[in-house]
């Protein structure tokens, strides 16, 4: 992946073949692909019809900051093809800085739109994690709303699979035998974007999404906020509802002020990128 410039979005037909992203956007020295959610889909669809596989991370709030904060986390994410920005507060900072990014492209919204792109070009998916039972209930969910969806498998891990090399390696087999086009991850982060790393090889002209909660919310499992709280950036207000004593200290003790902090870091930004005056 190309250093992350200051140049304006490029249209996703710009991209050139060999999968380098001109205009990234760069939050907090991550590189972020200024496209919209249909831009994306037509990336990974393009890539699929010219043979190339890749690595998509949807860049939220809480992820950057543990970009920012753990060690060894941003090794693990710039290993990825693809980082798009899935949250308001990333659009804020990019904004407030100067350099804007067009909209959210979050995984609750990829695990509906990327299927029906895959359903329209004759691709497969695989639905690899989730909750037992609910990878199962979200390729249900969108075989019905895509009848020429081909769902190529799905796989709930056990518990502590990821400190067994067996089940790695029979996970690695399955996707394999499988090879699917596109692979849905619901582990959660970091923990999908670590297996994704792992066996990314298993299928290497597919691409790998990590989508957290998505197979729950395409299942209907867990209710989605209302559109008109994710357009004004409160999703994880009505998430913290739902699950109040797993998300609170995420978000009130963690994402709110280092939130605040990329915002006072992008006012500073936007005067240091700001055009001077000729004299």
């Amino acid at each position: 992946m190309p250093d992350a410039t200051m140049t304006p979005r490029a249209s996703a037909t710009a991209a050139p073949a060999d999968g380098e992203i001109p205009g990234l956007v760069e939050l907090e020295g991550m590189g972020i692909a200024p496209w919209t959610e249909s831009e994306t889909v037509h990336q990974v669809v393009r890539a699929l019809a010219d043979g190339r596989g890749g690595w998509m991370v949807t860049v939220n709030l809480d992820i950057l900051r543990q970009v920012v904060k753990v060690e060894g986390i941003r090794d693990l994410v710039e290993q990825s093809d693809l980082r798009v920005a899935d949250g308001m507060p990333l659009l804020w900072a990019a904004r407030v800085q100067g350099t804007p990014l067009p909209e959210r492209v979050c995984g609750s919204n990829l695990i509906h739109s990327l299927p029906a792109a895959a359903a329209a070009e004759g691709r497969s998916i695989f639905l690899l994690g989730g909750d037992p039972g609910t990878a199962e209930a979200a390729a249900n969910t969108l075989r019905t709303r895509h009848p020429n969806l081909r769902i190529a498998g799905t796989h709930c891990p056990e518990f502590g699979f990821e400190k067994d090399p067996e089940k790695l390696s029979e996970m690695e087999r399955m996707v394999a035998e499988a090879s699917p086009d596109i692979v849905f991850v619901a582990l959660g982060f970091p923990k999908q974007e670590r297996l994704i790393a792992r066996i990314r090889g298993s299928a290497p002209k597919a691409w790998w999404v990590g989508v957290g909660i998505s197979f729950s919310f395409a299942s209907g499992e867990v209710k989605r906020a209302p559109e008109w709280v994710q357009a004004i950036g409160l999703e994880w207000v009505h998430r913290t509802l739902q699950e109040p004593r797993r998300l609170f200290v995420r978000y009130f003790v963690h994402d709110i002020p280092f939130g605040l902090a990329l915002l006072s870091r992008a006012i500073r930004r936007r005067g240091r990128l700001a055009p001077r005056p000729d004299r």
